[in-house]
This record gives C-alpha cells, structure tokens and sequence, in this order.
C-alpha cells in the first residue's frame, strides 16, 4: 500500500503530525506539488491526499493504481467526480470540520470592524496614550453589537453557529432563505453559502443598493459570491461603511488590488479554517477515511 500527499504544507506547516499514516503503509508527504508534477509524485500510489491540486480525468488515466482519492477540505471543486466515478476510485472529503473555526473568524472581523481593537492598540505603540491629556483617547467610532441586526447568506452549520454567537451578544438574526428583505436590510450581512455557477458575484452593485446604507459585509466564504469592482464603488461612496473579508476573488491576490488596500476594509489571508485544532481534526478525519476505506466502510465517501 503506498499513500501519497501532495501539498501537506497547506493543513500541517510543521506543528502537527502525519504519523497515524505509517501504520496503512508506504507514505510520502510532499508540502507543495506543482502543476507538472502530480502525475510524477503519484506514480504508483494506490491512495492520496491533496487539497489544492487538480486531479482531472486525464491525471487519474494515467495513474492506473490509484484507487482512492481524498481531500484534506470539504470543497471538492478541484476534483474530477465523474471521472473518478468512472474509473472505480473511492473519492472523500471532510465535512463540517471548519464550522466553530469560521464561526470565530467571522466575528473576529466583526469585533475588529465595531471595536477597532488593532488600530487603537496601533495607536497607543505609536505613543498617543503618552500624549493623552485624560485617561483616554478618540482614534475612532466603535459601534455595539447588541440591539443590531445581522443577515447571513446561507444557513448551513456555519451559518448556524454564526447565529447563535450573534444572538449571544444581543443582536437579532435575520435568515435570508427565509426572509430575503429583512436580511439584506440588516446592519451587518455575513456570506456563509458556497460559491456555484448561480450564485457567483450575486453580491453586485443591484444587491448592495437593497443593502441599508452604512451596512457591513463580512465574507468568510468564497471571494467569488461579490462582483468585487462593485464592492469597491459602494466603499468608496459610504454606502457600505466597512467590510471584512477573509477571502477574495484570486487568491494570492494580484497586485495591486484596490479593494485591499481600501482604509474601511480589513482582509485576512483565507485563514478562517487554520486554528490548530481545526487542522488537527481535518487530520484525524482523513484518516479514518482512509481506514474506514481499506476495511470496507464509506466513512465521508463521496464516490
């Protein structure tokens, strides 16, 4: 039996392990593949891993011994389903295991766009704490959460856990399966759908303009679910005051790129899925696919 990941890197930069593979047989852990070499570093490998690699049709042709193919995510948009379907390859992912992770980060971005806590910390290392003639010092409006309204876009298990930590800190939800008006309407909207080909840049200027004026945009789903050019105009004139965003349309973004470097947006680097316990959990479970595999189960199997 030999298994193969092809970019470890991406969940386990260092600080966890792979060893619970060594016991199923011959492993290999690359951080990165390139393009070019995928089919090289699959070789004869009856199993691998990837997260961002694309295994097309014509890769898995020319890898006869494959047999199994696993994602270390939930998304499997970088992966032939049918070819793998075609061919017999068992193929699984791992569902849901981001759900508290992204719920945090979502309001991290929150908290950091209504409290303003890293520009006031800033704001004191550059020594105006020093210079305040009373115990504090102004560097900008902080708003409360509670008594606000917050839509999300897209109820599945995150957007669930995004609910009951905004109704924790006082605020009402607005659920826009159910109530499209109410939740576009609401002083922060949060995106937690999966990207698709019905859905992609939705957000857009016919959108926002239904928005109330002022409103946050948090998006900690895909960058492709907001047309970005028109993200960028609503900015600039105020009618959205501020957004929060963990992912973007190109990533690792072009640049320049006008709606990072805009003052009332903050971006983090897609790292909403990165706690350590997080990635370890995504290890564990990939794992048990594989075992659940190799001794006859369909644990996470998609094909």
């Amino acid at each position: 039996m030999k298994i193969t990941i092809l970019d470890g890197y991406l969940v386990n930069p260092g600080d966890l392990s792979w060893s619970g593979f060594e016991k199923y047989g011959e492993f290999k852990c690359y951080d990165l593949t390139p393009k070019e070499k995928i089919v090289e570093r699959i070789g004869d490998s009856d199993a691998i891993f990837t997260n961002k690699c694309y295994i097309t049709r014509e890769i898995m042709e020319q890898c006869p011994n494959l047999k199994f193919i696993g994602v270390t995510a939930t998304g499997f948009d970088k992966i032939d389903i049918d070819a793998a379907r075609d061919l017999g390859i068992a193929f699984c992912n791992v569902p849901a295991y981001s759900t508290d992770a992204v719920a945090q980060h979502t309001f991290a971005l929150i908290l950091e766009l209504t409290n303003l806590v890293g520009r006031y910390s800033q704001a004191v290392k550059e020594g105006k704490w020093y210079e305040s003639e009373d115990f504090t010092f102004y560097a900008g409006r902080l708003s409360l959460l509670a008594g606000k309204s917050l839509g999300i876009v897209g109820y599945g298990n995150i957007g669930k856990r995004v609910a009951v930590l905004a109704e924790a800190f006082g605020m009402t939800v607005n659920i826009y399966s159910r109530d499209r008006e109410a939740a576009i309407k609401s002083d922060i909207v949060s995106l937690h759908c999966p990207l698709d080909s019905n859905n992609r840049g939705f957000v857009n200027a016919g959108f926002i303009s239904q928005m109330k004026d002022g409103a946050i945009l948090i998006n900690t789903a895909r960058g492709g679910l907001i047309n970005e050019p028109d993200l960028v105009d609503a900015l600039k004139s105020g009618k959205i005051a501020a957004a929060g965003l963990d992912v973007i349309g190109v990533e690792p973004p072009v640049a320049p790129n006008e709606l990072i470097e805009l003052p009332n947006v903050i971006v983090t680097p897609h790292v909403s899925w990165l706690p350590t316990e997080t990635r370890g959990h995504l290890i564990d479970v990939c794992e048990a696919n594989l075992k659940s595999w190799l001794e006859g189960g369909n644990l996470n199997r998609i094909v």
